[in-house]
């Protein structure tokens, strides 16, 4: 087969997507993260009763809205993008002759494939949305050319990983290190084996192929060859590496093709040190990488959906709630560093690495999952809160480029990705996050009744039963939404429409001009049950207005809504000074709306109301900001707290800020990625998690050694992190390039707290140096560490 040509004209592409909407509607599946009603593709139907289900993303199409913008520049993306690149290293590895050279970022790195997986559901996505034979034609390339590297490999596994067959080969031995994002060496390589697998389920379900499911069915055969000699101690072991949704895809497996061992394969990836203790309830997401977790709770959702397991809906349900209500930032995201922190302790959590997109990508699956099961404005508002505030603030809508992080520092900046060099992960589900928005404004209920959950304009084709919706809102900009039938014959039939919480307690409904009776019903719903006839029109006042939302374990600091919709201050485009640039709010007022003054109502630009202190604020939402530097938590002062507070809060901000500034280098211990970054080794080594934080610590007179950059021209101080009150053998050196800088004996430190002790590296160590090996050596019969972290700071000479 030549090489996929992508020479073509953009603008065209995407015009002929439109024109070829209409015949996409035949299209009759629906996601693979949730079950749909009357879908043919799914041979196990669920076993409990699901109260709602999807529309499939055929028969939702949108209207002219941020969102629209959003889903254009992805699509504009998708085009650029090469299939044979991203083919290039599973070609490799099978043994065949690449026909492009691969991508970089990740792709280039031990990750390699994910976006692969990703990319075929994007792209099935798309088509299943628009028809627009192009993304089948891409989705068709890349399925053929995954099958010639099967039959190629003779083994049913396909991929890109490094090492990938001698890593397996080790694991279907019993031989098993993991240190939580490796397994043997590998990083994370069931994780990108779930994103391939997935790819081909969608390209499967919304493209009919069947050679992608028999491709991924020989997958998961493969996959149990690999794992069919491995105790159960052994497997959990195994699963202390991130292994992604192995576990949901292997069901979906099982839901496609009747075949139970699919169902009983899922169970090999059931971690039961995290979901075992989330089926009995018990929060022990503190410390944890967040990513890691969403995906196998997801899977235990689904397969309680296909077998009725009431401890797999308790770990789901237990889950959303726990990280909704507990873990979660104010735009919907949540980790810092990709780890979750204390429950309700976020106030010292904002970072340049907050909310991970990914885990925002998959809490939104979990919902949807939930809302299936039980409808509930609740799950909604939370869906809203991160699809307008996280997913589409992700986004940079001019170039279609996407965020890893979304941070939430005050006075800082998204860091967009670029277009062929990054593929992490974020870019990966980012590429699917924008071609799906419509797949839950609406959900159909069991009764034939109608959900509208999100105010998104758009329209509802509901072909089988001649029913149709067009749904016009300018929410938040305008107070009513407007709900059109169009139907052929007049038919009885429930909307349910969601009262959201940020409406007011009283809110207006009228049909075709007359008020009804607005009882929310106990689900959070308005719903009004007639006989619907053509032209029929329902109005519903929701009238926005600005509130404030405030950090759980920090009453005064606080982000702004209009809304449904996040404000952030834009602080221009030159970095602000930490202390003058970054206002903090001096007010006596508690009512959120006397902050502010509108300076636009269309555009949702907003300014503080002579109550910033130093200089007063411009705010707008947070999905319009792109290269602003930008603050979305502010601090809230009464004028007399501010007299009292000024001078320590300012100084404690510059502090704060000139320590960021001079940090050349920082290792953050027990993280795969960070130790693979700075060349992480050593003997003797434990890792482990204390006090919501990783740590490291070489036993019985081991060792460990890493590199960090420096930067000529400048003496530095390492800064090692411990915690206090440990009194054992705790005695070791530190080393810089084979010279001793430091004894430590940890045993000093008394209180039951973090340390972070500064030690001074000669200037003769650093001189004309752009790295440095740095080595903790215990002592003969002690350990070295724990240590929980490692920064190196320059200081000006």
């Amino acid at each position: 087969m030549p090489a996929y040509n992508t020479r073509y004209n953009t603008v065209a592409v995407i015009t002929l997507s439109l024109l070829f909407y209409a015949a996409s509607l035949h299209i009759a599946c629906g996601q693979s993260y949730l079950p749909e009603e009357n879908n043919t593709k799914v041979k196990v139907k669920p076993q409990v009763t699901m109260a709602a289900y999807p529309f499939s993303l055929a028969e939702v199409s949108l209207l002219p809205s941020e969102f629209t913008a959003a889903r254009d520049a992805d699509i504009k993306y998708l085009l650029m993008i090469e299939p044979d690149r991203l083919l290039s290293q599973f070609r490799t590895h099978s043994g065949l002759k690449p026909k492009a050279e691969r991508y970089g970022g990740w792709e280039s790195e031990g990750l390699a494939g994910h976006t692969l997986g990703h990319y075929l559901s994007a792209c099935a996505m798309e088509y299943a949305v628009s028809g627009n034979p192009e993304f089948l034609k891409r989705v068709s390339y890349i399925v053929d050319e995954l099958q010639e590297c099967q039959v190629a490999r003779k083994t049913g596994y396909v991929g890109a990983i490094p090492r990938e067959d001698s890593v397996f080969m080790e694991v279907s031995q019993g031989q098993i290190r993991s240190r939580g994002f490796d397994l043997n060496g590998s990083w994370s390589p069931w994780y990108t084996i779930h994103k391939v697998m997935a790819g081909l389920l969608d390209a499967y379900l919304y493209c009919d192929n069947q050679k992608a499911l028999a491709i991924e069915q020989r997958m998961a055969d493969w996959t149990e060859n690999t794992l069919k000699n491995l105790n159960d101690e052994q497997i959990q072991k195994m699963l202390l590496c991130e292994y992604g949704g192995m576990n949901e895809v292997l069901v979906n497996t099982y839901a496609f093709t009747n075949n139970k061992k699919y169902l009983e394969l899922s169970y090999k990836f059931h971690d039961r040190v995290v979901l075992d203790s989330l089926a009995h309830r018990v929060d022990i997401l503190p410390g944890r990488h967040s990513n890691t977790q969403i995906p196998k709770v997801i899977g235990t959702v689904r397969r309680y959906e296909l077998t009725g397991a009431k401890s797999d809906y308790v770990i789901g349900d237990f889950f959303w709630k726990t990280v909704v209500n507990h873990h979660s930032y104010a735009p919907g995201g949540n980790s810092n560093y990709e780890y979750l922190s204390e429950a309700d302790k976020l106030n010292d959590k904002l970072t340049d690495n907050t909310m991970e997109t990914c885990n925002t990508y998959n809490m939104l699956k979990l919902t949807r999952h939930l809302f299936a099961l039980q409808p509930s404005a609740a799950l909604m508002e939370y869906y809203e809160r991160g699809l307008y505030n996280h997913i589409l603030a992700s986004q940079n809508h001019k170039t279609g480029m996407m965020c890893y992080f979304v941070p939430l520092r005050m006075g800082t900046r998204k860091e967009f990705s670029d277009e062929f060099n990054t593929f992490t992960c974020c870019v990966g589900s980012g590429i699917e996050n924008h071609v799906k928005y419509g797949e839950s404004i609406y959900f159909k209920g069991k009764d034939g009744s109608v959900y509208v959950n999100l105010f998104i304009p758009s329209v509802l084709n509901w072909k089988e039963k001649d029913f149709h919706l067009t749904l016009n809102s300018k929410i938040p900009q305008q107070k009513t939404i407007k709900l059109t039938v169009q139907t052929p014959r007049a038919q009885v039939r429930t909307i349910h429409i969601r009262k959201p919480q940020w409406a007011p307690k009283e809110i207006a409904v009228r049909v075709n001009g007359k008020i009804m009776p607005a009882t929310v019903q106990p689900d959070g719903y308005i719903a009004l049950s007639q006989k619907w006839k053509n032209n029929d029109v329902i109005e519903v006042d929701l009238e926005s207005s600005l509130h404030a939302v405030a950090m759980p374990d920090n009453a005064d600091r606080r982000a702004f809504f209009y809304g449904p919709v996040l404000l952030a201050g834009n602080l221009g485009t030159t970095e602000p000074d930490p202390t003058t640039g970054i206002p903090v709010l001096v007010s006596n007022e508690t009512d959120a709306s006397k902050f502010f003054v509108t300076q636009s109502k269309d555009n949702l630009i907003f300014a503080t109301n002579k109550i910033g202190s130093p200089t007063d604020v411009s705010l707008q939402p947070f999905y319009s900001i792109d290269d602003a530097y930008y603050s979305v938590y502010w601090d809230v002062f009464s004028p007399q707290a501010w007299k009292d507070e000024q001078h320590r809060y300012e100084e404690k901000k510059r502090s704060a800020y000139e320590l960021e500034k001079s940090t050349v280098d920082e290792l953050r211990v027990g993280e795969m990625q960070p130790e693979r970054d700075h060349n992480f080794t050593g003997q003797n080594l434990e890792t482990g998690e204390s006090h919501t934080r990783k740590f490291r610590v070489a036993n019985d007179g081991g060792s460990f050694s890493f590199s960090m950059k420096v930067v000529p021209g400048f003496s530095y101080n390492l800064i090692a992190t411990y915690w206090g009150m440990d009194n054992r053998g705790r005695n070791f050196d530190i080393l810089v390039d084979g010279e001793k800088i430091a004894s430590v004996d940890l045993n000093k430190f008394k209180e039951s707290k973090f340390y972070d002790i500064s030690y001074k590296i000669p200037t003769n160590l650093v001189e004309g140096k752009f790295n440095i090996k740095i080595t903790f050596q215990a002592k003969a019969k002690n350990q070295a560490g724990p240590v929980f972290g490692v920064q190196l700071v320059k200081e000006s000479r």
